[in-house]
């Protein structure tokens, strides 16, 4: 069986005070070495440059691969106890992650990095969502 997500999408900002190809390693280590990473330039509230990296996963393999770095570093009985706080009204599941971790190869639980990730519910409603996450995470 494969995972009941449609896709996955994984975001980080990068600040002035960062070096951008730092926090491209640190999304990296979540993601299969294929993937593309997107990046765009905004502005802060400050005027201050922001540079925000993202990638989409949609295929099977790419997505299971950043369920199992997650697993390496997330304890996932917290997060299967808190399943219906991370599930929101479209029935997309999120988790954030450590940057600073991340950057240094490690996945664990913090700010910086935010996984979201839409789960397949057919019919789309939150008990189906929760019931195929549940599986998926267990």
């Amino acid at each position: 069986m494969g995972l009941p997500f449609h896709y996955v999408d994984l975001r980080a900002f990068c600040y002035e005070t960062e070096a951008e190809d730092r926090v491209r390693s640190a999304l990296r280590t979540l993601l299969p070495p294929d993937a593309e990473i997107e990046s765009s330039v905004g502005e802060g509230h400050h005027g201050d440059r922001i540079v925000v990296l993202s990638a989409r996963l949609e295929r099977t393999d790419e997505i299971k691969h950043v369920f199992d770095r997650l697993q390496d570093g997330v304890n996932m009985t917290v997060l299967l106890d808190e399943l219906g706080d991370r599930l929101d009204d479209n029935n997309a599941f999120y988790v954030t992650l450590d940057k600073q971790a991340a950057a240094r190869g490690e996945v664990t639980r913090g700010d910086g990095i935010t996984l979201r990730a839409k789960v397949e519910a057919y019919p789309a409603n939150r008990e189906n969502a929760l019931e195929n996450a549940r599986e998926a995470l267990s």
